[in-house]
């Protein structure tokens, strides 16, 4: 099977939750009928979708009244959660195999986000990461690190876009991390990645909530998935205390999402810091460019 072979789930109407899956190496062969269910909010694209934060956005959105497409390398695990989704929710599901870090993968998935006008959000969630320090660090990973943590949704982002801008709606959701603002906690790279992401979202709400667009950057603190066994460090290893299971991660983000909050970090519980972090950052604006240096590296010492 090519890696460009889609899926559609189909609900079964007439007869309860029966599933059915086309397969093709022709998408245009397939045919994809709409659920049934009362809320139509069109299509949510998500990658990362196989497992852990992915799955969970996958399951919740569908839930909201979301149509599918489930994007991650893992087809076994993909096919397995768009059943159980379809069968639970009578949504349609679309799977498809892609591996976001190899150019041709990610082609495939930007062609999709151009030409399926019934999506109506994106969910940027697949990335890798790890917590050891640069002189531990494979500089080859990190470059991996990069091409999934950044290239990925950039590229994805730049084909979704001027679809929803044309249509004057739709939305993306940015998983980004705690990292980003606090870049000394893990790896640095993965600290860098993580504050483009953030950095990146905040300069798409203010290009595009104007044109119907609306953005959300989520920056999940350490949360129960099989992130840290894969960067090597078991989340078994770290504080009970600071880590959140991550149904309750991605139900918090998504009530942020539904308040309309550009940047949801379910972990804090003082408001008022972010407020005051964000509302310093922004006066520096005015403040950080002139026509001459500053007087402490001028005077004579």
């Amino acid at each position: 099977m090519s890696e460009n072979t889609t899926f559609y789930v189909i609900p079964d109407i007439g007869r309860g939750h029966k599933m059915l899956s086309i397969a093709t190496d022709n998408p245009k062969e397939n045919i994809m009928t709409q659920s049934q269910a009362t809320t139509q909010r069109g299509t949510a694209l998500i990658t990362g979708a196989s497992s852990g934060i992915g799955a969970l956005y996958a399951d919740r959105l569908a839930r909201l009244g979301y149509d599918l497409i489930l994007v991650a390398r893992n087809r076994e695990r993909l096919n397995a959660l768009a059943q159980r989704i379809s069968n639970d929710t009578r949504r349609t599901v679309e799977v498809l195999e892609a591996d976001l870090g190899q150019a041709q993968s990610l082609a495939l998935v930007e062609d999709k986000l151009r030409s399926d006008a019934s999506i109506t959000l994106l969910v940027n969630n697949a990335g890798i990461g790890t917590h050891t320090p640069l002189l531990q660090s494979n500089v080859d990973h990190m470059t991996d690190m990069i091409a999934l943590n950044v290239t990925a949704p950039t590229r994805l982002t730049y084909a979704v876009v001027p679809g929803f801008v044309a249509r004057g709606q739709g939305a993306i959701i940015n998983i980004s991390s705690i990292v980003g603002v606090a870049p000394e906690v893990l790896n640095g790279v993965y600290g860098g990645s993580k504050a483009f992401v953030l950095a990146f979202s905040q300069s798409l709400h203010h290009e595009l909530a104007a044109k119907g667009v609306q953005v959300q950057a989520v920056l999940p603190g350490a949360t129960a998935t099989d992130f840290w066994a894969i960067g090597g460090l078991p989340v078994e290893h770290l504080d009970p205390a600071i880590v959140m299971p991550a149904d309750q991660m991605v139900d918090a983000a998504l009530v942020g999402f539904q308040r309309g909050e550009l940047v949801t970090i379910p972990s804090l519980h003082e408001e008022d810091a972010w407020t005051r972090f964000e509302t310093a950052r922004q006066g520096l604006a005015s403040k950080l460019s002139a026509n001459v240096p500053a007087a402490r590296y001028t005077a004579a010492h």
